[in-house]
């Protein structure tokens, strides 16, 4: 999923630059409040696990790639403020020393993995956990990396320096990720569901009140 440079038009790269920035920024200063919490050093460990895994791509017709991603799992499993740095050091590592996404893309590919992966995520298993807690951690995976496809597609689709339009973009990379999907929806559920039973008090929800990130409205579980 990772853009590189001149896959953009520059004005797409800068917009994604900004809106990274702000929502990174915001994630920085949500997580200074989360300094104590029992999941803090769980971060190095996530994004350690996440950047390994994200090495294995396969690709996919138009142009790009696909491989697991990991942004759901670690907002689920951090929430979205610790979840988003997380990411962030990964995706960021991956285009400086590695050269997977380029540096004028690093905006686009920071907001895709790192903000909207992580958030939507995030979003999606506390909203669904109260159902079934096992099968919010694979819908979070699944419709995440669908999201964050879909950012991708949309940036690359709106330039003119790709060779390919929305018409294609749109459903190669969105079509293609909610295929794919299911076998990081699978990976998600699958770490949570023995985080969850080997630790349950690193798990969103049943700690205290308000240490879950950017939203701090109680969580009510079925």
């Amino acid at each position: 999923m990772h853009v590189p440079d001149g896959f953009l038009d520059l004005w797409v790269a800068g917009l994604f630059w900004l809106a990274s920035g702000v929502a990174i920024g915001v994630a920085v200063r949500r997580a200074r409040s989360e300094l104590g919490d029992e999941r803090t050093p769980l971060l190095g460990v996530v994004a350690a696990g996440v950047f390994a895994a994200q090495m294995l791509n396969w690709p996919i017709p138009g142009g790009t790639s696909a491989h697991f991603v990991g942004g759901a799992f670690a907002g689920v499993l951090l929430g979205p403020s610790l979840g988003v740095l997380a990411m962030t050091a990964v995706v960021t590592i991956q285009a400086l020393v590695f050269g997977d996404g380029g540096i004028v893309a690093l905006g686009i590919n920071l907001f895709a993995m790192a903000v909207v992966d992580v958030v939507v995520g995030y979003l999606l298993f506390r909203g669904l956990r109260g159902v079934h807690e096992t099968g919010a951690a694979f819908a979070a995976g699944w419709l995440a990396v669908t999201a964050s496809a879909g950012v991708v597609a949309v940036g690359v689709g709106v330039s003119s320096a790709f060779a390919y339009q929305l018409d294609v973009t749109v459903p190669v990379m969105v079509g293609g990720h909610a295929a794919l999907g299911l076998i990081e929806g699978a990976i998600t559920a699958a770490v949570y569901g023995a985080v969850a039973n080997a630790r349950p008090d690193l798990v969103l929800g049943r700690s205290a009140p308000g240490e879950d990130g950017l939203l701090d409205a109680p969580e009510v579980d079925a």
